[in-house]
């Protein structure tokens, strides 16, 4: 009887041991990508074998609710969404426990907050019960058009003719072009009257 009660004691020790170790996935805060180019998101895993374990990516659009755009086990049984398919790849880096998702061809509706998931796995012993599902914090995605480099404007001036009246009313005409941004500030100066600042917006198409 007490070498009964002695191994229980053991056995619930271990079991208590095991279920300590905690699982993590961590996750960057943020990630920035351009329209048409590529970016990886990585989730790095413990407390688990992430080899014998589904995992997904889970993302969230701006006011909208969870979407699984990912199912994955190994190479050869993984489930896509139509929306990411092709575009979109999934591995395992198990000698780093590093969960990836690699994407191209991004578009800006792929902004999204996105989470890396550890999937409920059957637990074959006496509880008989599943694991919990579990998220990463999550990584905000931005998907925006990169920054334009600043750009000098070429300058163009066009003078009066000469008017043989003193009363003649004349202007004189800079025309400003291909510059960016789209804001630009002038000083005008005609002979020795006063410098003149000029703030003006530029008229540009609105796609430009």
């Amino acid at each position: 009887m007490m070498t009964s009660t002695i191994f229980l004691s053991l056995l619930l020790t271990f079991l208590s041991c095991v279920q300590s170790e905690e699982v993590t996935l961590i996750q960057p805060e943020a990630e920035n990508g351009h329209p048409g180019g590529s970016l990886r998101l990585t989730c790095k895993t413990s407390g688990f074998d992430l080899d014998s374990y589904t995992m997904s990516w889970v993302r969230q659009v701006p006011g909208q609710g969870l979407e699984w755009i990912v199912y994955y086990y190994a190479s050869y049984s993984n489930d896509y969404a139509p929306a990411i398919k092709d575009r979109f790849t999934a591995s395992k880096d198990t000698s780093n426990n590093i969960f990836a998702l690699e994407m191209k061809s991004l578009k800006i509706e792929d902004t999204a907050i996105y989470y890396c998931a550890k999937s409920p796995k059957y637990i074959q012993d006496w509880v008989g019960d599943y694991e919990p599902l579990i998220f990463g914090a999550g990584t905000q995605l931005t998907v925006e058009p990169g920054q334009k480099s600043i750009v000098k404007p070429k300058l163009s001036a066009f003078y009066p003719p000469k008017s043989s009246s003193k009363d003649a009313v004349q202007a004189a005409v800079c025309l400003a072009s291909d510059f960016f941004p789209k804001d630009i500030s002038l000083q005008l100066a005609f002979g020795d009257k006063p410098k003149a600042n000029v703030t003006r917006p530029s008229v540009l198409k609105p796609d430009e």
